[in-house]
């Protein structure tokens, strides 16, 4: 049997892990909202029409913020048709999805909705189809108490007290060709400022996420970084990263490696920042907004998927449903300790997206509500990452990979809480074949036992929750797991992710 040995540098913490790294995305597309977290004639429905056994889950699932409404939906979003009287919103031409929005939920409803899962609103402004203007008329509408024109309709709206929603973001990958209102870094960056500016006129309290690259295969990735920060740096405090995995081409082996290219695309991105800093003879340091990352079969979405048609606009359709695999799951595992792994950097990040639409859980109209593998790593390492980031020193064995060349088999994680003693390590297991054993310095948080372990594998790396068997991949207790001294010791299956709680 392969083996590993880590040790965790409990001496050099990375820094605090931060609450917002645990978000969520919802955003108007396929059946993410209707007929997902609002169906009002499913028998769980609340007398809002929104399903509690979604909700149930979501918040099981521990997601703190919640960026909406959108994605590519908001480059062509008037918040104005999001309010007032539902019976009296437009219909409305989704351009980016290719799809009618209803507008039956709008800003109040999913405010309503955030308060029964418990989680922060993550607001997205148009400046894709819109401007400086209308981003402050939207922040007025949300966090002025009353006395103006907007904040007293939201007032007459139902919305007593204001939304005081903290985190905005300055639209939604303004790189992207296929976004409306695409435009250069340069012209980009000088309406991101000139709005940062207005806003923080109106409320100087709140944060700020520019743009950055949709992703690091971007052409203009680095330069668009560059550029923007030159004109945004000191008007913002965070910077988008978006990424995007799947297995291609029967290429398992660089797909468990997917998280050496998030780690590469975070340290650049934090390079490129502290480049900017030094130019500009600033203090101030930009944090990371990753607030979109998840597993996504792209290529099913633009070859099977996409709508067209003049006269096709449908209300909710069937889109970016993905139904995830064992090896989905441990991948996005592995990615989530990629975010914590740069926890001194990564402020917020947001998995895109929850519910039907590349997500964790998934429901059928009139039907129930499920797990999807994905479900696990996200909910486990929400509940048991506390305190501060831990380093791990990893002495493993390696693999050769198409995309990344040589990759270690074992990454992993550790957290640490002072105020409750609770430590966690995160581990993965990327060999397709052969089980790790793996003896982990855990000396330096002085655990004394073993709380609880969670290993997800599978003898079929590709077994997946459905509606047919819901419940056919779970996390498993890890009986191989065992406490010596200040050395843990535990056993990883071949493509597996597992989480050792410790006390």
């Amino acid at each position: 049997m392969t083996s590993a040995r880590l040790i965790v540098d409990a001496a050099a913490p990375i820094g605090e892990v931060r609450r917002k790294i645990f978000g969520g995305f919802v955003e108007h597309l396929g059946r993410h909202i209707y007929d997902g977290i609002f169906e009002p004639g499913h028998e769980t429905a609340d007398a809002e029409g929104f399903r509690t056994d979604v909700i149930d889950l979501v918040k099981e699932l521990g997601v703190d913020t919640i960026r909406y409404p959108g994605g590519n939906f908001v480059s062509g979003f008037r918040w104005e048709d999001s309010v007032g009287p539902v019976a009296e919103r437009p219909r409305r031409l989704d351009l980016a999805w290719h799809s009618t929005e209803t507008n039956e939920v709008g800003l109040h409803e999913f405010s309503s909705w955030l308060d029964k899962v418990g989680s922060d609103l993550m607001m997205a402004v148009n400046l894709g189809t819109r401007g400086t203007l209308e981003a402050i008329d939207l922040l007025e509408y949300c966090n002025i108490r009353s006395g103006t024109t907007l904040s007293d309709q939201r007032v007459a709206n139902g919305a007593t007290e204001p939304f005081d929603i903290r985190m905005w973001c300055l639209g939604n990958e303004m790189d992207g060709p296929w976004q409306l209102g695409h435009r250069s870094a340069e012209d980009y960056g000088k309406l991101a400022s000139r709005t940062a500016k207005g806003m923080r006129q109106l409320d100087p309290s709140i944060q700020l996420v520019v743009c950055g690259s949709s992703g690091a295969t971007m052409p203009t990735f680095g330069e668009w970084e560059r550029v923007v920060l030159s004109h945004t740096y000191d008007d913002v405090d965070l910077i988008s990263c978006h990424a995007y995995y799947e297995e291609k081409d029967g290429d398992i082996g660089s797909f468990l490696a997917s998280a050496v290219d998030m780690d590469r695309f975070i340290e650049t991105v934090v390079a490129t920042a502290d480049h900017v800093a030094a130019v500009k003879r600033s203090s101030k340091k930009i944090d990371i907004s990753f607030d979109e990352w998840n597993v996504w079969y792209l290529s099913r979405w633009e070859n099977v998927e996409k709508i067209d048609g003049i006269d096709n606009w449908p209300v909710a359709p069937r889109l970016l449903e993905d139904v995830y695999s064992v090896v989905d799951a441990v991948v996005f595992g592995s990615l989530m300790i990629s975010l914590l792994k740069h926890a001194d950097r990564v402020a917020s990040a947001s998995l895109a997206q929850l519910v039907n639409v590349i997500a964790p859980i998934m429901t059928e109209p009139g039907g129930p509500a499920w797990r999807q593998t994905t479900f696990f790593p996200f909910s486990l390492t929400s509940r048991l990452a506390q305190g501060e980031a831990m380093r791990v020193l990893v002495d493993a064995p390696s693999y050769e990979t198409a995309v990344f060349g040589e990759v270690p088999l074992v990454d992993a994680v550790a957290t640490h809480d002072d105020a409750t003693g609770r430590s966690a390590v995160f581990l993965v297991n990327r060999s397709t074949t052969e089980s790790i054993e793996v003896s982990v310095d855990v000396s330096g948080l002085g655990a004394t036992s073993i709380a609880e372990t969670h290993t997800l594998s599978d003898d079929d790396v590709y077994a997946k929750n459905t509606l047919a068997d819901r419940e056919r991949v779970a996390p498993r207790a890890n009986d191989s797991a065992a406490l010596d001294g200040g050395t843990l010791r535990i056993t990883l299956p071949p493509v597996s992710w597992t989480a050792v709680a410790l006390a």
